[in-house]
């Protein structure tokens, strides 16, 4: 009898092991198979009302204004406020600034002297006018008498005249330097929070130029935009809740301003929402979150995620959704045909073999078959 070679006892051994590997790999496959696929579910519901729309907002100032100078020359103060670390410094943003505070002061000295010289204008022309109204008593009473001619008369009146058309020029010159002087100190028309400081000590300013952005947040404003479908739901005095990342609690609002026209690029109309900020929690340019609540159903109606409707495979143009049958984590996917309604936001009215109460796979729906076995997640 012949033994085998050693070549035939490798060819052997490889067989061998190849099949035991394709053998354990198919084991595997199968077991793989047959997990139940994760999905998630929903429950059919009875609706009567559209579902409450979600907008972002953006937070803004109550009123935020930027503060310009009026007068001319070089900025010579700035106010002061103390330091945390120790001393002053001059005021910056972030600093809190009550109403009326002299933020800054341009050089007085030239707006000084221009009153000064209109007071001395003033005073000349009083003087003046003084004269010029004895002499016009001393002419008419010596033309009551016939002592005195017209053209007398006439030119102790016109004298009389002049002054006083002086005495006022000088008046209100008076009253423009005083003013010009009052716009060297550029003054916060509110109390509120710096946003911005644009001058230093020595910067040279002008007529418009831009020293301070001023923001009020005792109460802020939440703006958002919605489309001309869900405008006719919003109106003045509104309540709307609102909330932020920034706070665990919500804040209550009402719509203060709606836009009459729509943004021309957007095509969205602006809305804003304003509410009380005494702690000062609420910063500009936070994001916030509200819901506008849907327009009321002629007749409630079952409603399902538009996530959970799939095409029927049985039924050309056909939709269906896949029900959750049974108690616990794995459950049974049944296919049920439905007909669909109308959308309210993220769900739509399905008609057909479903009732309230039911769970519908609103994920991996697409990826299981009528009759399969899925694990429901939370």
């Amino acid at each position: 009898m012949n033994r085998p070679s050693m070549q035939d006892r490798l060819w052997t051994a490889t067989l061998a092991s190849t099949l035991a590997i394709a053998v354990s790999a198919c084991k595997q496959e199968n077991s793989a198979a047959t997990l139940p696929l994760p999905v998630h579910t929903a429950v059919v519901q009875m609706i009567s009302e559209e579902s409450s729309t979600k907008y972002s907002a953006n937070i803004v100032p109550y009123a935020q204004v930027d503060l310009s100078f009026k007068s001319n020359g070089y900025v010579e103060k700035i106010h002061q406020v103390k330091n945390p670390s120790g001393g002053i410094r001059n005021v910056d943003q972030g600093d809190w600034v009550p109403k009326g505070t002299v933020l800054a002061l341009v050089s007085q000295q030239d707006y000084i002297e221009k009153l000064q010289q209109a007071e001395a204008q003033l005073a000349r022309g009083e003087a003046e006018h003084e004269k010029a109204k004895l002499s016009f008593e001393r002419v008419s009473a010596l033309y009551s008498t016939q002592s005195a001619t017209k053209p007398d008369y006439d030119s102790a009146k016109a004298q009389l005249d002049s002054t006083t058309a002086s005495v006022s020029g000088a008046q209100a010159q008076i009253s423009e330097a005083r003013i010009a002087l009052d716009y060297c100190s550029l003054r916060a028309p509110f109390s509120g929070w710096l946003v911005k400081r644009s001058v230093d000590l020595g910067s040279l300013v002008g007529p418009a130029t831009n020293g301070f952005t001023l923001a009020d947040t005792s109460s802020v404003k939440a703006v958002f935009g919605v489309p001309d479908t869900v405008i006719s739901r919003v109106r003045p005095g509104q309540h709307l809740v609102i909330n932020t990342d920034a706070l665990s609690s919500s804040v209550d609002g009402r719509v203060s301003a709606i836009s009459p026209a729509a943004d021309p690029k957007s095509r969205v109309f602006s809305v804003e929402v304003t509410m009380p900020n005494p702690r000062d929690e609420l910063k500009s340019g936070m994001i916030a979150s509200l819901s506008v609540k849907g327009a009321k159903l002629q007749q409630p109606a079952l409603a399902v995620p538009l996530a959970a409707i799939i095409r029927d495979p049985g039924r050309a143009n056909g939709f269906a959704v896949m029900t959750a049958e049974g108690v616990g984590d794995l459950v049974s996917a049944r296919l049920q045909p439905v007909e669909l309604g109308d959308t309210f936001g993220n769900m739509i009215v399905a008609k057909g073999g479903i009732s309230s109460g039911e769970r519908v796979i609103t994920t991996g729906v697409t990826l299981i078959k009528s009759g399969d076995q899925v694990r429901v997640i939370p």
